[in-house]
């Protein structure tokens, strides 16, 4: 089967066409006829920095969308708790979504992609496998850092890097949830954050710290970073408040508490890739209007190295999608 991978570590043209095997669903898994990848910026990770235990090449890819192909057996086990009160299993002919936990040549970026049974489901209603590839991997992670904050209905939350697609899904899911949002914007997406339902927008930078504490004296009861701003964000944060993290990030002395007993919190989504009920409610969100799903552009998988150009030089709102 075709794919797109690297065989040695490196800039965007470190990416080429591969020629692999085809997998196959085995108990407890599905096999996607891949439509559509998503490109992230963990993508760009793996193909430029991240060694991995298995000898190249490395397909990275965290997102697909296309139409299940084989199903296998029930696993030993009849399943994982996660996939109950999720909807419908998937059968063969159903279009879908799915995050992948890559590793080696099991990546997003590939024809054909086997996941468990837990990490798919349908797509949101009217989406197509374009739009629907933007939501699993981010979609998740957002659910993840909220969860891990808890801030309850009528609390308030500041997200930084509103405008990106991690940053964007956090700022829909607490509105879904009742819960304020302060976040930030550049001049250019004060618009576009007000249209995902943040109830203030303030500049981004340095100064936003300061500035939350003028709209929410005691500082908010959570934070999401998702401009990767670390240390200079503890004072838009309460006493006792919480900060979910991106790339793992645990705080100025790594021990996950910080001045004023506030807690960082990293969230690693590989750890919910199986919750089939929480990717379920993501697709019934965005089925209903609530989360919205946005393409940055599309290109052909052979021209995926354009495409980690793309997201690297920055900018892009919503998801590069590469087609196969």
């Amino acid at each position: 089967m075709r794919a797109v991978g690297v065989r040695v570590l490196g800039g965007p043209d470190a990416l080429e066409v591969l020629d692999l095997p085809e997998p196959h669903a085995g108990p407890g898994e599905l096999r996607i006829r891949v439509q559509a990848a998503a490109v992230n910026p963990t993508d760009t990770l793996q193909r430029s920095t991240r060694r991995q235990d298995v000898d190249p090449p490395w397909v990275p890819g965290m997102d697909i969308a296309g139409v299940v192909d084989e199903v296998g057996a029930e696993s030993s086990a009849g399943g994982t708790s996660s996939d109950t009160g999720a909807g419908d299993l998937l059968a063969v002919g159903d279009p879908a979504m799915a995050i992948v936990v890559p590793a080696g040549t099991h990546g997003a970026y590939a024809e054909y992609v086997v996941v468990p049974k837990g990490s798919a489901v349908a797509l949101p209603d009217g989406a197509d496998a374009i739009a629907a590839a933007t939501l699993p991997m981010n979609g998740l992670t957002a659910r993840l850092a909220l969860d891990e904050l808890a801030v309850p209905a009528g609390g308030t939350l500041a997200v930084t890097g509103a405008a990106g697609a991690f940053g964007g899904y956090v700022v829909q899911l607490a509105v879904a949830a009742g819960i304020r949002v302060v976040a930030d914007a550049s001049d250019a997406d004060r618009d576009l954050v007000r249209a995902l339902g943040a109830d203030v927008v303030l500049e981004r930078g340095d100064g936003f710290p300061a500035a939350v504490r003028e709209v929410v004296p005691d500082g908010v009861d959570g934070l999401a970073d998702g401009s990767v701003q670390g240390d200079a964000l503890l004072p838009a944060v309460r006493d006792g408040g919480r900060i979910a993290t991106v790339r793992g990030y645990r705080g100025p002395s790594g021990d996950e508490t910080a001045e004023r007993g506030i807690t960082w919190h990293p969230v690693w989504v590989r750890t919910i890739a199986e919750h089939r009920d929480k990717l379920d409610e993501l697709r019934a969100l965005a089925s209903s209007g609530a989360v919205t799903l946005r393409v940055a552009g599309t290109y052909p998988a052979e021209r995926a190295p354009d495409a980690h150009r793309a997201l690297e030089a920055g900018g892009q709102r919503g998801r590069a999608v590469l087609t196969f």
